[in-house]
Protein backbone atom coordinates (compact mmCIF):
# COMPACT_ATOMS: atom_id res chain seq x y z
CA UNK A 1 0.00 0.00 0.00
CA UNK A 2 1.26 3.49 -0.97
CA UNK A 3 1.31 6.15 1.24
CA UNK A 4 1.56 9.85 0.50
CA UNK A 5 3.32 11.47 3.71
CA UNK A 6 3.09 15.54 3.66
CA UNK A 7 5.81 17.02 5.43
CA UNK A 8 4.94 20.46 7.42
CA UNK A 9 7.46 22.99 5.93
CA UNK A 10 8.28 26.29 7.30
CA UNK A 11 9.75 28.95 5.27
CA UNK A 12 12.73 31.05 7.08
CA UNK A 13 12.39 34.69 7.20
CA UNK A 14 14.80 36.31 4.38
CA UNK A 15 14.57 32.85 2.45
CA UNK A 16 13.56 32.06 -1.04
CA UNK A 17 10.38 30.31 -1.29
CA UNK A 18 10.21 30.04 -4.77
CA UNK A 19 14.01 28.61 -5.60
CA UNK A 20 14.80 25.33 -6.75
CA UNK A 21 17.05 23.24 -5.00
CA UNK A 22 19.53 21.87 -7.66
CA UNK A 23 22.30 20.40 -5.09
CA UNK A 24 24.42 23.21 -5.24
CA UNK A 25 26.15 24.04 -2.47
CA UNK A 26 24.98 27.36 -0.66
CA UNK A 27 28.44 29.16 -1.58
CA UNK A 28 28.65 27.90 -5.05
CA UNK A 29 25.40 28.73 -5.84
CA UNK A 30 25.92 32.43 -5.53
CA UNK A 31 28.16 32.52 -7.56
CA UNK A 32 27.00 33.08 -11.29
CA UNK A 33 29.89 31.21 -13.06
CA UNK A 34 29.26 27.36 -13.78
CA UNK A 35 29.41 24.54 -15.70
CA UNK A 36 26.66 21.96 -16.48
CA UNK A 37 27.82 18.00 -17.22
CA UNK A 38 25.29 16.63 -19.70
CA UNK A 39 24.43 13.50 -18.42
CA UNK A 40 24.53 12.31 -21.84
CA UNK A 41 26.20 14.09 -24.36
CA UNK A 42 24.24 16.20 -26.51
CA UNK A 43 24.80 16.79 -30.34
CA UNK A 44 22.86 19.89 -32.28
CA UNK A 45 23.44 20.82 -35.79
CA UNK A 46 26.02 18.32 -35.79
CA UNK A 47 27.86 19.84 -32.58
CA UNK A 48 28.14 17.22 -29.75
CA UNK A 49 28.79 18.99 -26.08
CA UNK A 50 29.73 17.56 -23.06
CA UNK A 51 29.66 20.66 -20.69
CA UNK A 52 29.00 23.96 -21.31
CA UNK A 53 30.03 26.79 -18.82
CA UNK A 54 27.59 30.11 -17.76
CA UNK A 55 29.33 32.76 -16.95
CA UNK A 56 25.73 34.75 -15.14
CA UNK A 57 28.28 37.53 -13.61
CA UNK A 58 29.24 39.06 -17.19
CA UNK A 59 25.45 40.21 -17.64
CA UNK A 60 24.30 43.54 -17.83
CA UNK A 61 21.41 45.61 -17.32
CA UNK A 62 21.64 45.97 -21.16
CA UNK A 63 21.64 42.53 -21.88
CA UNK A 64 18.40 42.57 -19.28
CA UNK A 65 16.54 45.17 -21.38
CA UNK A 66 17.30 43.58 -25.01
CA UNK A 67 16.18 39.87 -23.74
CA UNK A 68 12.80 41.80 -23.26
CA UNK A 69 12.80 43.87 -25.91
CA UNK A 70 13.23 40.85 -28.11
CA UNK A 71 10.44 39.03 -26.40
CA UNK A 72 8.38 41.99 -27.07
CA UNK A 73 9.22 41.88 -30.74
CA UNK A 74 7.93 38.23 -30.83
CA UNK A 75 4.83 39.18 -29.40
CA UNK A 76 5.76 37.37 -25.71
CA UNK A 77 5.33 40.64 -22.74
CA UNK A 78 7.77 39.57 -19.63
CA UNK A 79 5.82 39.84 -16.21
CA UNK A 80 8.08 38.41 -13.86
CA UNK A 81 11.45 37.94 -15.30
CA UNK A 82 13.24 35.47 -12.79
CA UNK A 83 10.15 32.78 -13.26
CA UNK A 84 9.50 33.23 -17.14
CA UNK A 85 10.98 30.33 -18.89
CA UNK A 86 11.45 32.48 -22.08
CA UNK A 87 13.78 34.98 -20.46
CA UNK A 88 16.23 32.74 -18.28
CA UNK A 89 16.66 30.62 -21.50
CA UNK A 90 18.29 33.71 -23.55
CA UNK A 91 19.73 35.02 -20.13
CA UNK A 92 21.74 31.37 -20.41
CA UNK A 93 22.34 31.99 -24.13
CA UNK A 94 23.58 35.10 -23.82
CA UNK A 95 25.89 34.20 -20.45
CA UNK A 96 27.05 30.93 -22.07
CA UNK A 97 31.35 31.00 -22.63
CA UNK A 98 30.57 29.31 -25.78
CA UNK A 99 28.88 30.85 -28.69
CA UNK A 100 25.34 28.85 -28.38
CA UNK A 101 21.83 30.18 -29.55
CA UNK A 102 18.83 29.39 -26.81
CA UNK A 103 17.45 27.24 -29.32
CA UNK A 104 20.16 24.77 -28.99
CA UNK A 105 19.30 25.40 -25.34
CA UNK A 106 15.44 24.38 -25.87
CA UNK A 107 16.38 21.20 -27.63
CA UNK A 108 18.91 19.90 -25.09
CA UNK A 109 16.62 16.96 -23.10
CA UNK A 110 14.55 18.75 -20.30
CA UNK A 111 16.74 17.51 -16.83
CA UNK A 112 19.68 19.77 -18.64
CA UNK A 113 17.35 22.24 -19.88
CA UNK A 114 15.95 22.50 -16.38
CA UNK A 115 19.12 22.14 -14.17
CA UNK A 116 20.70 24.91 -16.59
CA UNK A 117 17.45 27.34 -16.54
CA UNK A 118 17.13 26.91 -12.50
CA UNK A 119 20.40 27.58 -12.06
CA UNK A 120 19.50 31.11 -13.65
CA UNK A 121 16.76 31.81 -12.26
CA UNK A 122 18.38 31.08 -8.40
CA UNK A 123 21.32 33.20 -9.22
CA UNK A 124 18.81 36.44 -10.12
CA UNK A 125 16.63 35.45 -7.59
CA UNK A 126 19.41 35.58 -4.53
CA UNK A 127 21.27 38.50 -6.12
CA UNK A 128 17.75 40.66 -6.31
CA UNK A 129 17.28 39.90 -2.28
CA UNK A 130 20.80 40.90 -1.03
Amino acid sequence: METNEIKNTTVQPGSDAFSVDDDTPKEAASIGIFTHKFTRPFTYEGRTYEELTFDLEQLTGRDSRLIENELRAAGHVVLVANFDSDYLIRVCARACTEKIGWDALEAMPISDYNAIKNRARNFLTRSASK
